[in-house]
């Protein structure tokens, strides 16, 4: 009997605390669920005692640096294009013809008669052309002319589009390294990208896609990477003051080191192929032949510039300058060598190449020669390479 009593007691008391833990639940269940009905109506200064506000500090005003590169960007990139290279291929077995973008830059509007600057070897090759303007616009262009060895091309616009925001331009003659400088392009196709940077160097040279050196280059810090190619290098005034168009990169992104071809060789070049369709380029009438060629030759190792050929009724020839001649062994031996025109040593191909930079079309200067140990000055009228 003792037994039955105390498992009845037992039986009770689990019984109890199952009604207990039903009740317990039912509680908090009707908590979480009015809790959950009314949680859009709790008071804001409930959650306030809890969690207090993030400050957000007030930024105040720009500072004069900020908005000068603000208002230079606002001012200078309704006159700044993107370019993209179309070239026509036709397949093979439908014949049908079809259209491959083959590559951008930048460039920028030069006048309201629709002309655009942009440097050559973002069109080389290029069947059509589209211009994108800062609107988001496009427009089909076609090449007016070029200058392969300033890496300089000038483009027309070929249909009517909005009105047209030309560039102010500058001047590169009192550059100063160390001046703030600002670069406005599309590169890798993101459109009307600002950076901004120093002039880094000064009177630099590099090679053009003819492989003739640009003189006078302007380096830069300013981030210039592919797309780049072809926009507008900028003072602190928003003026042009050269044409972004190569970096100093094994990868092909940018490490720092951009080069820019100064304004001043724009502003002659340009105005030569709007009006002529080329620019015109002094020479003298000679081919002096690549490094390589004055090897084969023989005539490696020897200062100045040796005539490899001359160009037929040109000037050099009109000048009296004979080229290398054979000797009775057989031997081609050099002729005429160039050793100083318009009164500065020449020594090397780039010197003759700087002198006839700064001289035009119909010129007279003084040309040295030296033959058989020989030196003579004659005169020599520069004419035209086209």
């Amino acid at each position: 009997m003792s037994r039955d009593r105390d498992s009845n007691a037992a039986s009770d008391a689990s019984g109890r605390a199952l009604q207990w833990m039903s009740l317990l639940l039912i509680v908090v269940s009707a908590a979480f669920l009015w809790t959950f009905l009314h949680k859009d109506k709790i008071d804001d200064s409930q959650i306030a005692t809890t969690t207090p506000p993030v400050a957000i500090e007030a930024r105040g005003d720009l500072s004069s640096t900020e908005t000068s590169t603000i208002e230079l960007f606002k001012q200078t990139s309704p006159s700044v294009v993107h370019v993209t290279s179309i070239a026509i291929r036709r397949n093979r077995l439908t014949l049908n013809v079809f259209k491959i973008p083959q590559g951008t830059g930048s460039g920028f509007i030069w006048d309201k008669d629709g002309h655009i600057v942009t440097n050559h070897h973002v069109v080389q090759n290029a069947n059509e052309l589209e211009v994108t303007f800062a609107s988001g616009s496009t427009a089909r262009a076609k090449i007016v002319g070029i200058a392969a060895d300033k890496d300089i091309a000038v483009l027309k616009i070929i249909e009517d589009t909005e009105a047209l925001a030309p560039i102010l331009v500058g001047s590169s003659k009192h550059l100063e390294v160390g001046q703030s400088v600002f670069a406005i392009g599309n590169p890798f196709g993101l459109d009307q990208s600002l950076t901004t940077g120093i002039i880094s160097g000064l009177n630099r040279e590099i090679e053009s896609t003819s492989r003739r050196p640009i003189f006078d280059v302007i380096q830069t810090d300013a981030a210039i990477n592919a797309g780049n190619s072809g926009g507008p290098l900028l003072d602190s005034a928003g003026r042009l003051i050269g044409i972004n168009t190569a970096i100093y990169s094994k990868s092909g992104g940018n490490i720092g080191i951009g080069f820019a071809v100064p304004v001043s060789t724009v502003l002659r070049i340009v105005p030569q192929i709007i009006n002529h369709g080329a620019a015109k380029r002094p020479g003298l009438g000679i081919d002096i032949g690549s490094k390589e060629t004055q090897e084969k030759l023989g005539f490696a190792g020897i200062v100045g510039v040796v005539i490899i050929r001359l160009t037929p009724n040109g000037a050099a020839e009109k000048a009296g300058l004979e080229g290398p001649v054979i000797n009775q062994k057989g031997q081609m031996v050099p002729g005429d060598i160039v050793v100083g025109l318009d009164n500065q040593q020449v020594l090397s191909s780039a010197d003759l190449f700087r002198i006839l930079d700064q001289k035009s079309v119909g010129d007279t200067i003084d040309i040295e020669v030296e033959r058989n140990g020989e030196k003579r000055t004659t005169k020599i009228v520069l004419q035209d390479l086209q």
